[in-house]
């Protein structure tokens, strides 16, 4: 699972890594939550270039009757996510990155949880793999949102929690993007963990359990919890 994930990287450092034609709107966010917009990397249907796009983390699928569903749609599965009714489509069609730098995951630990910040060792930005839809509530209005790939967490994670988000090799990022390849078995060829070496992680404080804090603070290593009943 992804609950949290931070995006830093400037407009013009996305705009590089992730070849727009223009920086995006990007301020630095260190504590992204589900429900909240989110920067996100498609493929305009008109022109074939990359654009930039804000949907709300927590997929809404197109025949949902309620806008509600998204808040259990932040994460797919990529063992289900062909054959899934809410995801298949979206699959097929309506891939996109969404670009961070981080994310965070909590690992219990002595009965009590603790959270880590993991990300990649050069630090630099990269995109997950997501999903987007386009609802249309019953008064016509739209809503555009997302959803983020997860998989087997890679050896280092694993101690921490057994799922991680997708995070694509930059070569993935062209097919994964083109709105011609809908083959399942290709597609999912691409959602391929990170090498193990380029992953590092650090325990942080509980201040990202709450959504309202969104500052360095965020990120900054802390010491593990200390076992319930320790003396000190």
């Amino acid at each position: 699972m992804c609950g949290r994930f931070t995006l830093t990287s400037t407009p013009e450092q996305l705009a590089q890594r992730f070849g727009l034609d223009e920086p995006p709107q990007a301020a630095p966010r260190y504590n992204i939550a589900p429900g909240q917009d989110v920067l996100a990397i498609r493929v305009d249907a008109e022109t074939s270039r990359r654009v930039a796009a804000h949907p709300r983390w927590g997929l809404v699928p197109s025949w949902a009757k309620d806008a509600a569903i998204g808040a259990r749609m932040i994460n797919a599965r990529v063992e289900t996510v062909v054959e899934k009714p809410a995801f298949r489509g979206a699959f097929r069609a309506r891939r996109c990155l969404v670009p961070a730098d981080g994310f965070y995951e909590w690992a219990t630990r002595h009965g009590r949880k603790q959270a880590h910040y993991i990300g990649l060792r050069d630090g630099a930005p990269f995109g997950f793999a997501g999903l987007w839809e386009r609802w249309v509530d019953p008064s016509g209005g739209t809503l555009e949102s997302c959803t983020l790939l997860t998989r087997d967490a890679v050896e280092s994670i694993r101690a921490i929690h057994s799922r991680m988000p997708v995070i694509l090799e930059p070569a993935a990022y062209a097919p994964w993007l083109d709105p011609a390849l809908d083959d399942p078995a290709r597609l999912s060829a691409l959602l391929q963990a990170p090498p193990e070496a380029q992953i590092v992680c650090h325990p942080v404080s509980d201040r990202v359990n709450d959504v309202r804090f969104d500052d360095p603070a965020c990120v900054a290593p802390a010491p593990e919890k200390p076992r319930q009943g320790a003396m000190f």
